[in-house]
């Protein structure tokens, strides 16, 4: 883990990297993307254009955040974890424009889940690993490892493999996996 003045990490002229963020090797913060002091994005990462990621976010390694996206305060996205254009992640599940009680709900996604674009994550749940959401799903529940879900709510639609691939419809009993 580097600063973001490493040779390694490549961060565009018109990006906002705030002094105290980490950003690791071999990650590209690409045009007006905004990262916040206390923040810490790991190795080999692709921040999109116009991304916002908190204060105190914590983005692991290898993860891939497209366009317009803004990774809020209490959500932590593990290893491998690819964010497509125009995810929307919460993290108050009562939002008022005045709230003196106002806490944060965390959401975490596993290592290795996909989230489609212009999908919605609601605040207070979890992503299982290697999970896929369907573009433009709202996602209210905690997804399973491997699970697939789409729709408004989101509903499960199968199992994937690390590959994003389906391998099974079948919602009740999902595929053995030998690792």
């Amino acid at each position: 883990m580097t600063d973001n003045s490493a040779p390694s990490v490549f961060v565009h002229p018109t990006a906002d990297v705030e002094q105290g963020a980490t950003v690791g090797d071999g990650t590209k913060v690409w045009h007006l993307a905004h990262i916040r002091s206390s923040a810490r994005v790991g190795a080999g990462c692709v921040i999109g254009r116009n991304v916002y990621v908190d204060a105190g976010v914590t983005i692991g390694d290898l993860v891939k955040i497209q366009n317009n996206v803004s990774v809020y305060q209490g959500v932590l996205l593990e290893d491998e974890v690819f964010v497509g254009p125009c995810a929307v992640f919460t993290n108050d599940f009562r939002p008022r424009a005045q709230n003196p009680d106002w806490k944060i709900t965390p959401t975490v996604v596993r290592r290795g889940a996909s989230i489609g674009a212009n999908a919605t994550l609601v605040c207070g749940i979890e992503v299982g690993e290697y999970a896929m959401i369907a573009a433009g799903s709202v996602v209210t529940k905690d997804v399973a490892p491997y699970q697939l879900v789409a729709g408004n709510p989101a509903r499960p639609k199968g199992w994937v493999d690390e590959r994003g691939e389906v391998v099974s419809r079948d919602l009740d009993n999902p595929p053995r996996r030998d690792h």
